[in-house]
């Protein structure tokens, strides 16, 4: 049994470091071809940060494991915000008290519920996908258009950025990248996902049987943990040098687009079906740790560390009760 976990971390950190790869190639080729960077910010970097989780739930789907896929991106959204947020507020606080994110939030609840709806139908078909990319495709809409109203804004008080300055604020931008770099990372990147995905997806399920679960329990914790690990490890170096402003509005965010694009395009390859259990109490406990937020987004409180213990515990509870 220690080959399979050996296997499935090699496949994670496969994942991690090829999606890693793959958004800094594909950030500086397009800025190179001479797409605009604020549509590389908001679609080429948000889908490329997502590309372990999408090639999880495809790969799930593709082998007949599909539960494994919908429990990736529920538990990594309750991982999100009871483990990401609550384990560096623990450590340190988090100062989210500075952090504008009320409209995205609305839209992270609104598709939380649209998600959970789908999900009675019992089944994510092709027809949920189109429902949940169409919503996607307003929130990206609506981004673009308040990027762009701030932008107007900036340039009217004759502080605008450059180009430059554009590309500096863009996760993986590198102006000076040469052509060969750039391929080699896409190459790492297209090799890499597909081949970390499928050591991840068959290791986890040999987990899965050998200690009599399924693999939505396995998705829901081992899979989850894994592919939200680099979020936390993240937030909590943010949090030690008191840099953390922007992780909530960054967790916001990550959960909005599991739910609408990760699902959204694996319902697409094939169907979905809801096991029960989901229906029951994993959607809620998702729905429900989104609605903790609401004093830090809405009341401009800090994460403290009491509320970074209440969260912490919140989450080892509902792992127990998982696996139990």
């Amino acid at each position: 049994m220690i080959t399979p976990w050996l296997l499935s971390g090699l496949g994670l950190v496969i994942l991690l470091l090829a999606g890693d790869a793959l958004v800094k190639g594909a950030v500086n080729l397009s800025l190179r071809v001479g797409i605009p960077a604020l549509i590389v910010s908001l679609t080429i970097v948000a889908f490329g940060t997502s590309a372990p989780e999408l090639l999880i739930g495809v790969n799930a789907v593709l082998e007949g494991k599909p539960g494994l896929a919908l429990g990736n991106v529920v538990g990594s959204n309750t991982a999100n915000i009871l483990l990401v947020l609550g384990v560096p507020a623990l450590l340190a606080g988090l100062h989210t008290s500075s952090c504008s994110c009320q409209k995205t939030f609305l839209f992270m609840i609104a598709a939380t519920v649209l998600f959970i709806a789908l999900a009675f139908r019992g089944v994510f078909d092709f027809t949920a996908g189109l429902i949940l990319l169409a919503a996607l495709g307003y929130v990206l809409f609506d981004a673009f258009r308040d990027a762009q109203k701030h932008r107007r804004a900036v340039a009217s008080s004759e502080a605008a950025c450059s180009d430059l300055d554009d590309e500096e604020d863009i996760e993986g931008a590198d102006p000076d990248m040469p052509w060969w770099q750039i391929i080699l990372f896409l190459l790492l990147g297209l090799i890499g996902l597909p081949l970390g995905a499928d050591l991840l997806v068959d290791n986890a399920s040999i987990i899965a049987s050998a200690f009599g679960v399924s693999d939505a329990v396995i998705g829901l914790t081992l899979v989850a943990l894994g592919t939200s690990l680099p979020e936390l490890a993240t937030t909590v170096m943010a949090a030690l040098r008191k840099q953390a402003d922007v992780a909530l509005g960054n967790v916001i965010g990550s959960n909005m687009f599991n739910l609408l694009a990760i699902i959204g395009i694996t319902s697409l390859v094939g169907d979905i079906p809801v096991e029960p259990g989901f229906l029951r109490f994993d959607l809620w406990v998702m729905l429900a740790s989104s609605l903790l937020l609401i004093p830090f987004v809405f009341l401009k409180q800090d994460i403290g560390k009491a509320w970074g213990i209440a969260l912490t515990s919140l989450y080892l509870i509902y792992v127990v009760l998982v696996l139990t």
